[in-house]
């Protein structure tokens, strides 16, 4: 069963204004009502996979985890960066 990898880590300054080092780039909808983030895990829909696998920095584990629950997907893991 092949395993998405999502790197979903970051600062997101390079948007600035837009986005924060505690509100980065993943999480803004800059295409319609989706994040980034949502938008990616949603183009894994067609595939034949498994639950992905969601890398992050702690301080995003949570912001991580409601996008997922959004989706419907609460059940995806997510691994911290160290």
């Amino acid at each position: 069963v092949l395993i998405p990898v999502i790197l979903c880590g970051g600062s997101g300054t390079r948007l600035w204004p837009l986005s924060r080092r505690l509100h980065p780039k993943q999480f803004l909808s800059l295409t319609g009502e989706r994040t980034l983030l949502q938008d990616t895990v949603a183009r894994l829909g067609p595939l034949q996979c498994g639950l992905p696998l969601l890398v992050c920095h702690d301080n995003h584990r949570f912001s991580v985890a409601g996008q997922l629950k959004e989706l419907g997907l609460e059940h995806g893991t997510i691994v911290l960066e160290p």
